[in-house]
This record gives C-alpha cells, structure tokens and sequence, in this order.
C-alpha cells in the first residue's frame, strides 16, 4: 500500500504565493509520475500540473507560467510552487501518483486527502 501525504496550503490574499508538498511513502518499487489536480466548489476535479519521472511537466494553461511543479526522486516527494495566487485558483488540492508497488508490474493511481486553498480578492 502507498500513503500520500500533503501539506502547505491555506488562506493567502491575490498575488500572494503557496508552496505544496507531498510526501509518498509504503511499499513504492518506483514512481511513474506525481501531480497536483484540484476541485473547486460545483467543478469537476481538472489537472493542474503533473511531473513525470523523466522529468517531463504539464501544466493546465490556467496556471502556466505561475505555477511550478518539482519533484525530489530520493524522497519521493513533489512540490507545487503557486505565484501570483488568483482568486480563481481556491480549491482543494489533490496529490496523485502513479506508483509501481513492490511485486506488481503496473502502476496504479494513489491520492493524497486533499488541501484547501483559499485566494481571497
């Protein structure tokens, strides 16, 4: 089993910036990729950005050029750094990982339990 854990959210005012982590830990063989996704009230959850283990990143175009994902492979940690902070960008954060646990061939999806962040105007 994989845990996902996250911290680093809370209130901050426009133009303010934020920095998420997630830690994960268990019984990870290797990690394919670690992301960020959030869900704002009424919405559906959408992609904020996401890192690959190669190094590749994908940011929704809401964020980009703002927000900036990293990761620290030997502590199977990722990072959210959130600039410029919108009111539009409060939402619960979500990690995501897609881990290869020991003894399985397949990556499967894990979830941290969210962090809220709150953009006030």
């Amino acid at each position: 089993q994989v845990q996902l854990v996250e911290s680093g959210g809370g209130l901050v005012q426009a133009g303010g910036s934020l920095r998420l982590s997630c830690a994960a830990s268990g019984s990870i063989y290797s990690i394919h990729l670690m992301g960020w996704y959030r869900q704002a009230p009424g919405k559906q959850r959408e992609l904020v950005a996401r890192i690959f283990s190669s190094g590749t990143t994908n940011y929704a175009d809401s964020v980009r050029g703002r927000f900036a994902v990293s990761r620290d492979n030997a502590k199977n940690t990722v990072f959210l750094q959130m600039n410029n902070l919108k009111p539009e960008d409060t939402a619960v954060y979500y990690c995501h990982s897609a881990v290869i646990s020991t003894g399985s061939w397949h990556p499967a999806d894990y979830w941290g339990q969210g962090t809220q962040v709150t953009v006030s105007s």
